[in-house]
């Protein structure tokens, strides 16, 4: 017997939880003088007083969250927190279309960062506050953080956990999930924190510093600006949001342990290891393939490959330049690139680089096997065996997602994209990374997309993020037995 109660009782808490995050923004347009203090208050205070209406009304003391129900919250959790995360647009009405709002703030909760918005700069301090907070919340994830509190309202928490952390495994590195969460969102604070810091000595003001430095962390993308970050152009910025960017698509687990002077986890980690190699071999071959065609100068071309390899595989998002106008080459390098993905446990949306280690690991162990059909050869990870439910469930992973990938394709076809431009708005939603290919490209937006496709994108991008088991599963027979 599923329990409802309980299921809104800790959706009802999220609302609250979104409702005060909404009115952050206040400040900003106090100072700024803007006009959207009206929607950031009547949009955060409704959202609050439903939440807590559900939350009394449904809560009960020592209630336990079970596995059905910590699936069903996740789903529903996220797509009511784009639901009324979508309402100040609509009531300041710097986006009307109720639509493009709910895409932009799924877009935002998802970290993906495609955007609907042809002019950034036109919105008021306070929305533009509040599309970060989105995407910040979104990153580490808001149930994570809500973990943190939820046993002091008498409600557990483990099956959130494992619902919504990403990755093909959960690393905890406490005992206690209530006391994990809270070492989680502790390093997630410092280093944007300190992020902050560095892009004020950048010539960054606050207000632009402070939201970067929420949707770098969170491998999001939003910018406060039309032109990405290249409209600062800034080589210092550049680099400085590469490296955490880099940062933010690390495990954090292994940034606990670096915090704790365990340095040889970096030694030991074939996933960093890998992680860190691919990046820096990619860069350097694109840098140097610019520098003998189209660019002149070493230091930039070395800068832009390596921001835009960064940004593409952490699925982050941001620009720097336009890939595109490269060539074909670095298109179809830059979209093979939207299937990557950061380490598992970071922010960092996409496949994951564990599951293309594991897989390759697994492929070129069955040639052995197949020379050696009765010899036990395991895969190995971090000196681990991997047990064989582990690598069944990588190889359905990637079915699922080729599956969706290519049906997906096919439904933005029918709508009317092109065919790059539906392999890109597909690729990048599932991956969650932002920008792509096509109409779709690092120098264009989401707007031209019909209603229908950016409530399917919109869909896809909250599938991604939730690693797509989390939400197939609610969508099978066997899931409603008892």
């Amino acid at each position: 017997m599923i329990q409802y109660k309980a299921i809104l009782s800790v959706i009802g808490f999220l609302l609250i939880l979104v409702g005060g995050f909404m009115m952050l923004g206040i400040p900003f347009s106090i100072y700024y003088g803007d006009d959207d203090i009206f929607a950031l208050v009547i949009s955060g205070v409704s959202t609050s007083i439903i939440g807590a209406i559900t939350f009394l009304l449904t809560r009960e003391k020592d209630r336990e969250i079970r596995k059905r129900e910590g699936y069903i919250v996740v789903f529903l959790g996220w797509f009511a927190m784009s639901l009324f995360g979508a309402i100040p647009f609509v009531v300041h009405g710097s986006i009307p279309s109720y639509t493009d709002a709910f895409f932009e703030t799924m877009s935002g909760f998802t970290t993906t960062g495609a955007s609907i918005l042809n002019d950034i700069e036109s919105l008021p301090h306070g929305l533009l506050f509040w599309r970060s907070i989105t995407q910040w919340l979104g990153g580490m994830g808001i149930i994570v953080l809500s973990l943190a509190i939820l046993p002091i309202l008498g409600i557990g928490g483990m099956q959130l956990f494992v619902a919504e952390v990403p990755g093909p495994t959960k690393d905890k590195i406490h005992p206690r999930v209530k006391e994990t969460a809270k070492r989680l969102w502790g390093i997630y604070f410092i280093l944007t924190f300190l992020e902050t810091v560095l892009l004020l000595f950048g010539g960054m003001n606050l207000f632009d510093a402070i939201n970067h430095s929420f949707t770098t962390m969170a491998t999001g993308g939003f910018s406060t600006k039309q032109n990405s970050i290249a409209a600062f152009e800034s080589a210092y910025i550049d680099y400085v949001i590469t490296i955490f960017m880099f940062l933010a698509g690390m495990n954090f687990s292994v940034h606990y342990y670096l915090l704790h002077a365990k340095f040889n986890v970096l030694k030991k980690n074939e996933e960093f290891r890998t992680y860190t190699l691919f990046i820096i071999i990619t860069s350097v071959i694109i840098a140097i393939s610019l520098i003998t065609s189209s660019y002149n100068d070493f230091e930039k071309s070395f800068r832009d490959s390596l921001f835009q390899v960064v940004s593409i595989v952490t699925t982050t998002g941001y620009v720097t330049a336009d890939y595109e106008s490269w060539g074909n080459f670095y298109q179809l390098l830059f979209f093979l690139l939207l299937f990557v993905g950061g380490c598992a446990g970071s922010t960092g949306g996409g496949i994951k680089v564990v599951r293309h280690l594991l897989l390759i690991k697994n492929s070129l162990l069955e040639l052995r096997r197949l020379i050696h059909p009765r010899a036990v050869i395991p895969v190995r990870f971090n000196g681990s065996s991997i047990g064989q439910d582990i690598v069944s469930n990588i190889l359905a992973f990637f079915l699922f997602y080729l599956g969706i990938f290519i049906f997906g394709t096919l439904v933005m076809s029918l709508i009317g994209l092109d065919f790059p431009s539906a392999l890109g708005s597909v690729a990048t939603s599932l991956g969650n990374v932002g920008p792509a290919i096509g109409s779709v490209g690092p120098v264009y937006n989401f707007s031209h997309i019909p209603d229908f496709g950016k409530w399917f994108l919109s869909f896809l991008m909250l599938l991604g993020r939730l690693e797509l088991f989390t939400i197939l599963i609610i969508f099978s027979s066997a899931f409603w037995k008892k």
